[in-house]
């Protein structure tokens, strides 16, 4: 089975990236079937943001901007499972990143039914709308959030401080636990259980002609 993580920070190793190193290291230590993770820093490239151009809504289905984006959806599609971190920048997660992510799922990204976490990293606030904000991305692609004992936001300006954040780093290695039983549970219900199909949605706004 593999994981694919997105390290949404600017800096290629800080505190996000050792909070992602952390659930693979966590990853490793779990008895059972091996769980490969890719990390792949995202936060310094430059992506242009998502210009509703309606393009991705043909086929093949991918954005109209060939250029990274389009790479980590394949790597999403294939995989099991999917992280993403991101710093907080203002309450909210880099702008950046913000542009890679609107594009990577609007675009049809395939996540239905699969374990997925997020985890921010800040000073002292800001984490918990951070935080909310990766999880609306989830939300509205039918991936299974998971779980762990606390909101997924750690602590530090750098590495050195994150370890000194000793419940943050508890934080991300349960939701590692937690995310390996989800990803074998899944494997194993496919196995028994048909997947359920895709609703057909309505799509309306809030303007009604009188």
């Amino acid at each position: 089975m593999k994981v694919i993580a997105f390290n949404g920070s600017p800096h290629k190793n800080g505190v996000i990236q050792g909070a992602l190193e952390l659930m693979r290291d966590e990853f490793a230590a779990v008895p059972g079937d091996e769980i490969e993770v890719e990390i792949i820093h995202v936060g310094a490239e430059n992506i242009r943001g998502c210009i509703a151009c309606g393009q991705c809504a043909k086929q093949p289905r991918k954005c109209a901007f060939d250029d990274i984006v389009n790479q980590a959806a394949e790597k999403v599609n294939a995989a099991d499972g999917m992280i993403i971190g991101s710093p907080v920048y203002y309450g909210s997660i880099a702008g950046n990143f913000k542009c890679f992510l609107d594009r990577l799922f609007y675009s049809g990204l395939s996540l239905a039914f699969k374990p997925a976490f997020a985890v921010v990293s800040c000073r002292r606030s800001g984490g918990i709308n951070a935080f909310h904000q990766l999880n609306n991305y989830f939300n509205l692609s039918r991936a299974i959030v998971v779980p762990s004992f606390y909101w997924g936001v750690v602590h530090g300006n750098d590495r050195e401080e994150l370890e000194s954040d000793i419940e943050g780093n508890q934080i991300v290695k349960n939701a590692a636990q937690n995310m390996a039983w989800l990803l074998r549970a899944m494997e194993m219900a496919k196995k028994e259980i048909p997947m359920p199909e895709k609703f057909k949605r309505a799509f309306t706004n809030f303007v009604r002609d009188e």
